[in-house]
């Protein structure tokens, strides 16, 4: 909410933990913009054709046990900073959370950088 032009309704998002609460049962659309700096990686080692970032949207940090939203995209970008977009919906109960993760398989360390975004929106 600090961005131009981003806001903050409802009291579902916790800017602390990082994570989005149900306020009430219901389907939301959630979508999040990644943006990943990967040039430490570039520098220091030859890409590996299973080098990739997989990037998700949890429930209860339990992404095995329920739906979750996920995007893998290979690191062979030309840039040294890329985005990768993941969107969908979940079903969630009054007081589940949802989360972002990222998992970086590659064999160096990758950066989230400032002007990643996260929305969540009760659909109905």
């Amino acid at each position: 909410p600090l961005a131009k032009g981003a806001f903050l309704r409802g009291t579902g998002l916790n800017l602390a933990t990082g994570r989005f609460t149900a306020p009430v049962s219901g389907i939301y659309q959630f979508s999040a913009n990644v943006h990943i700096d990967h040039s430490e990686l570039k520098s220091k080692v030859q890409l590996r054709a299973r080098d990739n970032v997989r990037v998700l949207i949890c429930i209860e940090s339990l992404c095995h046990r329920y739906t979750s939203l996920e995007v893998i995209a290979g690191l062979e970008s030309n840039s040294k900073i890329f985005t990768v977009y993941v969107h969908g919906l979940l079903q969630l109960q009054a007081g589940q959370y949802t989360s972002i993760f990222v998992d970086n398989s590659a064999g160096a360390p990758i950066t989230i950088q400032n002007g990643s975004d996260f929305m969540g929106m009760l659909m109905g």
